[in-house]
């Protein structure tokens, strides 16, 4: 395997020197030989160039990772089902790949590259159609779910209550997907911010993006009675089995929705002894949430809820950026810990926890570009973005 990955790495290195020729090319050949394939991608093509090329970089780092690279893989090929993704579309990606990576590595381009590719590429697609295909008999590819709730609560941020066609399985900190009717084959995830409920509902906190065309879809010209469509529930920021009994959860501006379906669950399921969560905005203002969460502190009130401003002077309580003020809070190295929010909030809090000795298993967080968002498919069809 390692002669293959060398092969794989160099003429990568050759070909990703051409950029947008490079990804132009691909999906020119993609379409041409497959017109059929072009109604599983978005009418505007523009943004998925850059994501091939940033997911088959991530692609190339993880194969010699099988261990992250196979339970994810198997995971997206179960998420892909809701493109209608079917076995003849993996193989014509295939096609178009070996033959653009031809195109663009040159005369350095041999049998060998070819061989090395083409195992590389059926070992993912492999992996994906396996998973899909189990995942087929037991649950549908996607929902369709009914806005049942819309309340603004900031000027760009909306909080949005769904009630799904069927029962829709996730755990606590996950997210789903979701595709508007303005923006059809247009993906883009959230967080659930609700523990799973008896009534089947789940709220999302929406912040609308610049230039972002679901969010600000979903923030400014989504209303109730509308219809949007949820992919799986995805993510590894969950309970785990037996958690520590003491409870810190650090949650940065909309990061709030993951970490409050983890508090209620906890609050539902393990009644921890202690369970402190920050939540960290820039001003006061932009706590959208607050009386919800001091409902759940009176419910239980070994809940220490701390508000924190980064931005704000005259704010009467804790101020300072959250990997700076949480530290001086309290000794954390025997707690379960829950990190969610900006994708720099995240690793400087989680870098800041591993220094004062939190062990890497009590250590529980999603980024928005992690390695494993970049693989070579979700780069094709889905953006891996987390924002949008």
């Amino acid at each position: 395997m390692t002669d293959n990955l060398t092969l794989i790495r160099e003429s990568f290195a050759l070909a990703q020197a051409h950029g947008d020729k490079l990804t132009g090319h691909f999906y020119a050949t993609l379409f041409l030989h497959n017109p059929q394939a072009r109604e599983l991608f978005p009418p505007a093509m523009d943004l998925q160039r850059d994501r091939l090329f940033r997911a088959l970089a991530g692609a190339v780092r993880m194969l010699d990772r099988p261990e992250e690279l196979i339970p994810f893989l198997q995971q997206l090929g179960r998420d892909h089902r809701k493109y209608g993704v079917q076995d003849a579309h993996y193989d014509a990606v295939g096609a178009a790949l070996l033959a653009t990576l031809a195109r663009y590595v040159g005369d350095a381009w041999t049998p060998a590259h070819e061989a090395a590719w083409s195992e590389a590429y059926g070992q993912i697609a492999t992996a994906m159609r396996g998973a899909a295909e189990a995942d087929a008999g037991s649950t549908p590819p996607s929902w369709l779910a009914e806005v049942v709730g819309h309340e603004l609560r900031t000027p760009d941020l909306a909080v949005l209550t769904l009630r799904p066609d069927a029962p829709f399985p996730y755990q606590a900190g996950q997210y789903t997907t979701v595709e508007t009717a303005r923006w059809p084959r247009v993906w883009r995830p959230y967080s659930i911010a609700n523990a799973p409920r008896r009534d089947g509902l789940l709220s999302l906190h929406v912040r609308a993006v610049p230039a972002g065309w679901v969010s600000n879809t979903l923030v400014h010209h989504t209303r109730v009675g509308d219809v949007v469509r949820l992919g799986p529930g995805r993510g590894t920021m969950t309970l785990p089995a037996r958690p520590a009994r003491r409870v810190v959860c650090v949650a940065g501006g909309s990061g709030l929705a993951p970490v409050k379906a983890l508090v209620e669950e906890m609050i539902a399921r393990n009644r921890p002894l202690t369970l402190h969560l920050f939540v960290g905005v820039r001003r006061e203002s932009d706590f959208y949430d607050l009386q919800s969460l001091r409902q759940l502190a009176t419910v239980f009130p070994r809940l220490l809820l701390v508000p924190v401003v980064s931005d704000e002077v005259g704010f009467a309580g804790v101020q300072g950026r959250l990997p700076e003020v949480v530290p001086g809070q309290g000794h954390w190295n025997e707690h379960e810990v829950f990190v969610a929010g900006p994708d720099d909030m995240v690793v400087s809090m989680i870098e800041r926890f591993q220094r004062d000795g939190v062990p890497a298993e009590r250590l529980h967080y999603d980024l928005s570009t992690t390695p494993q968002e970049l693989d070579i498919t979700s780069g094709l069809l889905e953006a891996g973005a987390r924002r949008g």
